[in-house]
């Protein structure tokens, strides 16, 4: 929106002209955001302890989250709304990813809306069913899939890229569809599972847009993507802005959310986000090293899977309690080493990550 101002005001003065430059778009974006996210924070979380939006806490993990029975929850409305707005206010309107992310993003996070919403209303962990949760989010990142699909220019923006490797990937074909779809959905849920701990999810979610907002750059600059031998998909710079307000929104909410929290993003806040990384690292082609960079996720998800495997075929567990934050806490680990911990690991897995621009 202020773009399309700005490229109608530097017709009389031209000084307007640098707000065409992605970098200084994206530092906006991210103040922007932030700036909202610390200025409506305080009200939304009145304003859900008022209408008691509070959270509910599980009798059977760990004693001390007890204390937190009551936190406003549902605090995602916070962080997609910071975004949204900060997106539309410095991006292209006119750029199909940007739209695409917004659609992603806050169709998820409807998703997760409903959720935390049925939770509330019936008093119970159970919300949304998995079957229709799973139904809505495979309506969504299918339609996404498809028209990635249907609008990329050549075969090398469907492709796999394997990291560390030059000119080494794999043509999907359709496939394609098939993996954008398993990325987004999968991500989305992952990032849910992680969103236990007081911050534990968002700083994570910081870090790997941050990282993926490089490649985007990269990936959007045809110079740059033949120097470091990425595919060039046109357009897709345009995604370093959505990622600023990304960056920006959620370190607005951690400043609430840091512990001990004050609101809680919910299922709104993380399917939401999960969903985003998940179209982002698809976007920029970089799918294989979401996997790296969100290892957390990763590890977080698979602890629940093998807990419940396991579970069944032998009737023992193999953690203290899954997702497996909550088994290092009943280890004995403070909430806050518990967390600081999961972001270093985070910030290594990201930086080694980055590497790959020019190890391959």
């Amino acid at each position: 929106m202020l773009l399309w101002l700005c490229h109608l005001l530097q017709n009389y003065y031209h000084g307007f002209q640098v707000f065409q430059y992605i970098t200084l778009r994206a530092i906006l974006a991210t103040l922007t955001s932030l700036g909202i996210s610390l200025l409506i924070g305080p009200k939304v979380i009145r304003y859900l302890r008022h209408f008691k939006v509070g959270q509910m806490v599980r009798d059977d993990g760990p004693q001390t989250h007890l204390s937190k029975t009551g936190t406003p929850t549902m605090g995602g409305i916070l962080i997609l709304s910071a975004l949204t707005i900060s997106t539309l206010l410095w991006g292209s309107l006119t750029n199909i990813y940007v739209w695409l992310m917004l659609f992603i993003t806050v169709g998820f996070g409807l998703i997760g809306f409903v959720d935390d919403f049925r939770k509330l209303k019936f008093k119970n962990h159970k919300g949304l069913s998995a079957k229709r949760k799973i139904f809505w989010q495979s309506i969504l990142a299918f339609v996404a899939a498809v028209i990635i699909y249907f609008i990329a220019k050549n075969p090398q923006q469907t492709n796999l890229i394997i990291p560390f490797f030059k000119n080494v990937s794999i043509d999907l074909g359709l496939g394609f569809i098939l993996l954008t779809y398993f990325v987004i959905v999968g991500t989305s849920n992952a990032v849910n599972l992680t969103d236990g701990l007081d911050g534990l999810a968002i700083m994570p979610v910081v870090m790997i847009t941050a990282a993926l907002a490089i490649f985007a750059y990269v990936t959007g600059n045809y110079n740059y993507a033949h120097y470091l031998q990425f595919p060039y998909v046109p357009g897709v710079g345009e995604l370093v802005i959505f990622a600023g307000a990304v960056i920006g929104s959620g370190l607005g909410f951690l400043w609430f959310n840091t512990y001990p929290a004050q609101v809680f993003m919910g299922d709104m806040g993380s399917l939401g986000l999960g969903a985003a990384l998940g179209l982002f690292a698809v976007m920029v082609r970089q799918e294989l090293l979401l996997l790296i960079m969100g290892g957390i996720f990763v590890v977080e998800t698979f602890s629940v899977i093998i807990q419940v495997a396991y579970f069944k075929m032998t009737g023992k567990r193999v953690f203290l309690m899954a997702p497996i934050h909550h088994h290092f806490e009943l280890k004995g680990w403070a909430e806050p080493k518990v967390i600081v911990r999961f972001w270093i690991i985070t910030l290594v897995l990201v930086l080694f990550s980055l590497a790959t621009l020019k190890l391959r």
